[in-house]
């Protein structure tokens, strides 16, 4: 009787490599799939848009000239609200409501189209500490209430009494080492001269207007 030959396995680094062509299909197949998936994700948060950036640097309340802007394109961000590139036209002439720095994107609260200081103002400096400002930053066109605060130890009648001001901040400076900030404030002329003494006394407190007040109510 004829012995039956016996089944011989392929050598392991035989096997090795008939699954290698799979093995490097599948990689092929899931490197194409990645790069796809990167490509739409990439039109998804790289599409540009045309928004309005500084073109140099603006101060507080200056207006802004053409040359100070510039039209620049972003990848569209739900986070920033800068103004369109197409509102240029009207942004020119504004004025800007803080320092603006080169480079930055120019959003609505960056910038107000009122005239601050009307016909018949006076501007006049003031130096507030810390302590006499509002906690909420004030900024051009913004109108507030500068109150004196006499010594209140002075009793009779020959104790000063408290003055009122109203005014419409113009420029904001920025704060000294010891915390003193000079806001540029437009008053009515009567009260300019009558201003200007309050605040070299140093005893006066600077509040916010009421909405009513700001609308001229």
């Amino acid at each position: 009787m004829l012995d039956r030959p016996v089944a011989v396995a392929p050598p392991r680094a035989l096997r090795a490599r008939r699954r290698r062509p799979a093995v490097l299909a599948l990689s092929v197949a899931l490197i194409a799939a990645g790069g796809l998936g990167g490509a739409a994700l990439y039109s998804a948060t790289g599409e540009r848009v045309a928004v309005l950036a500084l073109a140099r640097d603006v101060p507080a309340g200056q207006q802004l000239t053409a040359a100070d802007l510039t039209v620049a394109r972003i990848a569209g961000d739900p986070a920033l609200h800068p103004l369109d590139g197409a509102d240029l036209d009207r942004a020119v002439g504004m004025r800007a409501t803080n320092d603006l720095k080169r480079g930055s994107l120019l959003t609505k609260a960056d910038v107000i189209d009122k005239l601050i200081v009307r016909p018949g103002q006076q501007i006049v400096g003031v130096a507030a500490k810390r302590t006499q400002l509002p906690a909420t930053a004030l900024k051009p066109g913004r109108q507030v209430i500068v109150v004196s605060t006499p010594d209140s130890t002075q009793g009779g009648d020959t104790a000063p009494r408290s003055q009122t001001f109203t005014a419409t901040v113009v420029t904001v400076g920025g704060a000294d080492t010891d915390g003193t900030v000079v806001v540029d404030m437009a008053v009515d002329e009567a009260d300019g001269p009558r201003l200007a003494e309050t605040v070299a006394g140093g005893k006066f407190q600077v509040i916010l207007a009421s909405t009513s007040q700001r609308s001229g109510g």
